[in-house]
């Protein structure tokens, strides 16, 4: 759903480094260098970013909403 606030793994702090992350990797960059950048170095950390799926806008077309407007 939405990148989580802390590492599952050792707990540091990564939310607020996923939009910078994501518009990078969006413009062509290596995945890899932008998280060098970035300062994300752990193994942990770097899996968090790299097999983060964004499901919101996928989950959101059933919102009740949608429902009520006949779009589902």
């Amino acid at each position: 759903m939405i990148i989580p606030v802390r590492c599952f793994t050792c707990g540091k702090v990564i939310a607020d480094k996923w939009d910078e992350f994501k518009a990078e990797v969006a413009k062509g960059e290596n995945p890899a260098k932008v998280l060098d950048s970035l300062g994300i170095k752990r193994y942990c950390c770097r899996r968090m970013f790299l097999s983060h799926i964004e499901l919101l806008e996928e989950s959101l077309k059933f919102s009740v909403q949608a429902a009520e407007e006949g779009k589902i």
